[in-house]
């Protein structure tokens, strides 16, 4: 097939491109580079099935020839993202998801949309099925992406329902693995940049929260597996081990054999004390579990970051 990737230059767009080439497809990868980096892409950007248009999908998206499947990935998604960049943010998930979807239904394709488990914001309960409807504050430090991804969700719905698109929805727990960005602010590069650099690794609150860290080519599988069913709800992909910031920094430091402390800071407005997904639908669905260890994908993950710090 065809297949147009926006995001492909980011981290989970270039893991999912590399995935497609693999399976004999040809790629147009459609990024601004806003957050995604054309280092990404070096091991295969002289490939000659895949094509590069630079360009904001927040603007109308031109893409010569046939189109079968659309996977729409574009998105600023760390929490320095949001105070960054709030504006493109919400823009790419409203604007730049309806151009993404017209080009689906333009091109006769299908569509995959690339949401998330912030759709559920602060959760009452855990963990978090699909039919939970979310805890989100609309006007909060996070609702940027909060509510364009929840907008991107009820969009990609009424393309299904008025145009009879072909359409699937992604909802993905925490992610890790190369090709992060050093500096976004997420947890996982912000731990091991200060465990690798003897920095005191920084904690939000006292560290109770939790998340439930999934490597990158478990999730991709799961990306992979979705687009090839004929199932149209929203499914969750994630890791079922849930494990507290605090657990998670101990994790880090033992794994990069730092010396760092681990220093508290105040807790952020808005952070969910509870992430873990409820993956009943993709066992069921797409007879799909994560596979790779958080100690194994760890170790996958640092190794990338010592090279790019030595990088410089």
């Amino acid at each position: 097939m065809r297949i147009v990737v926006t995001g492909g230059a980011g981290f989970l767009g270039s893991h999912l491109t590399d995935r497609l080439l693999a399976e004999g497809h040809s790629v147009v990868i459609v990024d601004n580079l806003i957050t995604g980096s054309k280092d990404n892409l070096a091991h295969i950007i002289d490939d000659p099935r895949i094509e590069f248009i630079l360009a904001d999908i927040s603007e109308p998206i031109v893409v010569p020839g046939p189109v079968e499947f659309v996977f729409n990935f574009a998105s600023p998604a760390s929490p320095d993202d949001f105070r960054n960049y709030p504006i493109p943010v919400m823009k790419v998930g409203g604007v730049g998801t309806l151009h993404a979807l017209g080009l689906a239904k333009a091109k006769g394709a299908k569509f995959m949309m690339a949401s998330t488990s912030e759709v559920y914001g602060d959760p009452t309960i855990s963990p978090q099925p699909e039919t939970y409807w979310g805890n989100v504050n609309p006007i909060g430090p996070r609702a940027v992406y909060d509510e364009a991804k929840r907008y991107s969700e009820a969009l990609t719905m009424a393309y299904r329902n008025s145009h009879g698109l072909d359409t699937r929805i992604a909802r993905f727990f925490n992610t890790f693995g190369p090709r992060m960005r050093l500096n976004d602010g997420r947890v996982v590069p912000n731990f091991v940049k200060q465990a690798l650099t003897g920095e005191p690794l920084t904690i939000y609150g006292d560290g109770s929260q939790t998340r439930s860290f999934g490597y990158v080519s478990d999730l991709i599988e799961g990306v992979v597996r979705l687009s090839k069913s004929d199932y149209q709800e929203p499914v969750n992909l994630g890791s079922q081990e849930e494990r507290t910031i605090l657990e998670f920094a101990k994790a880090v430091i033992a794994a990069t054999d730092s010396k760092s402390e681990i220093v508290f800071l105040p807790a952020l407005v808005d952070d969910p004390k509870q992430r873990r997904p409820d993956t009943t639908r993709a066992k069921t669905y797409l007879d799909w579990e994560p596979k790779v260890s958080l100690e194994v994908g760890l170790a996958e993950t640092i190794e990338y970051f010592r090279k790019k710090l030595a990088d410089g």
